[in-house]
């Protein structure tokens, strides 16, 4: 095992998954484990190395830095979907019609039915440098 540091990580890139305020409970937890799943296949920096416990037994790596929940309203998350293409950022989405949907190609054909401008987002996922992403999610706050 290799020795660890205590000194403090700080990172200058942030991902940031901004929810509409006026989800259900499990509608969060589905929606943000859908918007995660994308970045680490997209954006291979931002997975670290797998884990292993004591005893030897290997878990997969996970992201290598905090994921910061926010919740807004639905102009708000249209804005920041406006920003954050703008600004050319790794990104996913998920949207109201992914509720009806049970499989990647019926959710791909869903999003791929509507127009960029007429998307009814529930969910946006960014990665990128900190202060990008700050400015995508102005106006959010943090989930509670």
């Amino acid at each position: 095992m290799s020795s660890m540091s205590t000194e403090p990580i700080r990172f200058d890139t942030k991902i940031a998954v901004l929810l509409r305020e006026d989800l259900e409970p499990w509608q969060r937890l589905n929606v943000t484990a859908f918007l995660v799943s994308g970045l680490g296949t997209h954006v291979p920096e931002v997975v670290g190395e797998p884990y292993e416990d004591a005893d030897g037994v290997p878990y997969l790596p996970m992201f290598r830095q905090p994921v910061m929940v926010f919740e807004a309203t639905k102009e708000t998350l249209t804005t920041a979907h406006a920003r954050v293409l703008s600004r050319a950022l790794p990104r996913a989405l998920f949207t109201s019609d992914l509720f009806t949907t049970g499989n990647d190609r019926d959710n791909r054909a869903a999003v791929g039915a509507v127009p960029t401008a007429a998307l009814d987002l529930v969910g946006l996922a960014v990665y990128g440098p900190r202060n990008a992403v700050d400015k995508v999610v102005k106006g959010a706050r943090m989930h509670p």
